[in-house]
């Protein structure tokens, strides 16, 4: 059993999960000091060429694509980064760090709507949602897909609503779980899975690809295997994995993935209110066989932090 399967088993039916609550103490409900809904769509392990080669029509409507850089590379660290504050970076060169994050925070004035929000003023907690919800009367909430995100972990904090979906390539079934308040605006964390392997839509059927075993997102080298007992298997003595055939049709379906997706972001646009910001990236990228790799995770590789960027605002 994968632990997408073992997670849903222990989890109620989607309808009957309780929400998450706010942490006691918390202020849900002071007044709304911004305009704008904001919503970060991650498309979890999608890399930046992977996006080019995609063209998206619909996303690319949104504002200006940009080639950033994931604090991370894998998924559950680089959510909880992107949960400070801090989304996937241009790597500036000659910039100090405490420069660069004063200046990125700034920017969340224009996209929230706001004023004075700056980087000190999420201390000591330095969680976003927190801040959205506490200091500038948002209400949040985040639709994930991958496991590792789900809400028994410590990345749902200060969220009134989380939920993992019943499938972990399916965003479409995340739009009609979306609701906006009048007068008061919203905030969604989308983790969306189809672009991670096996890089399926939702009807698709993917059982020729074999199951990776373990936590989403670790990656398995093509050098070397591990056995049913634990022992390290040598390239020699290892059965193959994926040649590069194999994995050119993978990076080829992480494409369709996105240009799948394009359609779904059509229907997120039509829905959304007005004067909503949205911002589309990745967690990570993806190795498909660059250095000897596949996949991403404990890797220090280009690729696995290079990430799409886009952002604007729904008017």
């Amino acid at each position: 059993m994968g632990l997408f399967d073992f997670l849903k088993k222990k989890e109620a039916p989607a309808a009957a999960r309780p929400i998450a609550r706010p942490m006691p103490g918390a202020q849900s409900r002071v007044d709304p000091k911004a305009t704008n809904n904001f919503i970060v769509v991650t498309l979890d392990s999608c890399r930046y060429d992977s996006f080019v080669e995609a063209a998206p029509r619909t996303m690319l409507k949104l504002g200006t694509l940009e080639r950033r850089w994931a604090y991370a590379s894998w998924t559950a660290p680089s959510h909880y980064n992107l949960l400070t504050g801090l989304l996937p970076h241009t790597s500036p060169p000659n910039v100090y760090a405490s420069d660069y994050y004063k200046e990125d925070f700034f920017n969340y004035n224009r996209r929230l709507g706001a004023k004075g929000v700056e980087f000190g003023k999420m201390v000591p907690g330095l969680w976003f949602p927190g801040f959205l919800r506490n200091t500038l009367g948002y209400t949040t909430h985040a639709r994930v897909s991958l496991p590792v995100l789900n809400p028994r972990t410590g990345i749902n904090r200060d969220f009134d609503s989380f939920q993992l979906m019943d499938k972990h390539n399916d965003m479409r079934s995340m739009l009609p779980t979306m609701k906006f308040e009048e007068g008061r605006p919203a905030f969604y964390m989308l983790n969306v899975g189809e672009t991670h392997y096996p890089y399926a839509k939702p009807d698709e059927d993917s059982s020729m690809w074999p199951r990776i075993s373990g936590v989403n997102g670790v990656f398995k080298s093509l050098d070397s295997q591990i056995d049913a007992q634990g022992n390290l298997i040598h390239a020699k003595d290892a059965p193959q994995f994926f040649d590069q055939d194999k994995l050119d049709q993978l990076r080829a379906r992480q494409v369709d993935t996105v240009r799948y997706l394009d359609k779904v972001f059509e229907e997120l646009f039509d829905l959304v209110p007005k004067n909503t910001y949205i911002v589309i990236t990745a967690d990570h990228g993806e190795l498909f066989g660059e250095g000897g790799y596949f996949g991403h995770g404990p890797i220090q590789h280009d690729k696995v932090f290079e990430v799409p960027f886009i952002e604007g605002m729904i008017r």
